[in-house]
């Protein structure tokens, strides 16, 4: 649903640009029921070459590692003994979403459903293919994670895997394209000019920074969201929702509500990226005394009520 949201050019003209065909998807093919179990076969057995294999959702591994909690619908196998034998003739395996990265939402909890990612279960290396997979490329599985993704990570993704121009030093060390998480969710972040004053909110209606109250992991959280609109405009910060950081394996559990901060003696646990505690602290204090009444006063509103004053212009008297 992400994906077919691309804009700037939609999807079918950046799939078409990069000489990207789809061979089958779930939803955007015509093709099913024995149609599909043909193709499978042909491609793992490798009388139909293909290039890209893309996974979308967590693997379901259970009941005992049967994979019988998922099967191919018109074939007596699972999804994910497919996936496997897909995965192995594939030139390159895209994880779509940190679901099929790191097994996601679905993984959480008890997990009975036994689901993992591709390469990972959370943060562990393994999930279905082992840790040291690698596709015919020599790549490992590359993992656009996010939860959604946004479109435009993916089409990225897959137009330079089309130029082939997509090696390893475009991985950061989750394996997840540089192109995205080379950036902090914070770069860009409307409410930066409240964070910098430490000017927090207290409530998700009110307009402060979320860090400090209210779960936001935007300085800890690797990607663009607040740099590449969503949509055509708009991230979860400026639809007034924290930062949850669903790039990250483990997102889905973090121990306590997305909407809380935990806190030591006052100070936040989740400090931003880089950053030495003492540090923090230090430039937190100075800057909450700093604090222009302007950014006080509208950081616990839900709207704007104060404007930036202009020093230079002066008041004219009657």
């Amino acid at each position: 649903m992400s994906l077919i949201g691309a804009e700037g050019p939609d999807l079918v003209t950046t799939f078409a640009a990069a000489g990207i065909d789809i061979l089958w998807h779930p939803s955007l093919s015509e093709a099913s029921g024995s149609e599909v179990i043909d193709l499978m076969h042909a491609l793992a057995d490798g009388r139909e070459p293909f290039d890209i294999l893309c996974l979308e959702g967590s693997v379901m591994r259970g009941p005992n590692g049967s994979g019988r909690f998922h099967m191919m619908s018109g074939s007596d196998r699972p999804v994910m003994s497919w996936i496997e034998d897909l995965a192995r003739v594939a030139r390159y395996v895209v994880a779509v979403g940190s679901c099929a990265a790191f097994g996601g939402i679905t993984a959480g909890g008890d997990n009975h459903v036994e689901a993992c990612g591709l390469v990972y279960s959370g943060r562990e290396a393994g999930g279905l293919l082992g840790a040291d997979f690698r596709s015919r490329s020599g790549l490992p599985v590359i993992n656009v994670a996010g939860c959604p993704i946004h479109p435009a990570w993916l089409t990225e993704a897959l137009h330079q895997i089309a130029a082939g121009s997509f090696g390893v030093a475009d991985l950061d060390e989750w394996e997840r394209p540089l192109a995205y998480t080379v950036h902090l969710v914070h770069h860009g972040c409307a409410r930066n000019e409240f964070y910098e004053f430490k000017a927090s909110a207290e409530k998700l209606c009110e307009l402060g920074c979320m860090m400090e109250n209210l779960g936001c992991k935007g300085t800890q959280a690797r990607a663009d969201c607040n740099i590449r609109a969503w949509n055509g405009s708009g991230s979860c910060i400026d639809g007034g929702y924290p930062c949850v950081n669903c790039t990250a394996p483990g997102f889905e559990e973090p121990g306590h509500s997305f909407t809380m901060t935990p806190k030591v003696s006052g100070i936040p646990i989740g400090l931003p990226t880089d950053m030495p505690k003492a540090w923090f602290v230090a430039l937190a204090a100075l800057s909450k005394a700093a604090t222009p009444p302007r950014l006080r006063d509208n950081a616990t509103s839900d709207r704007l009520t104060i404007a930036p004053a202009n020093r230079q212009k002066k008041k004219t008297r009657p």
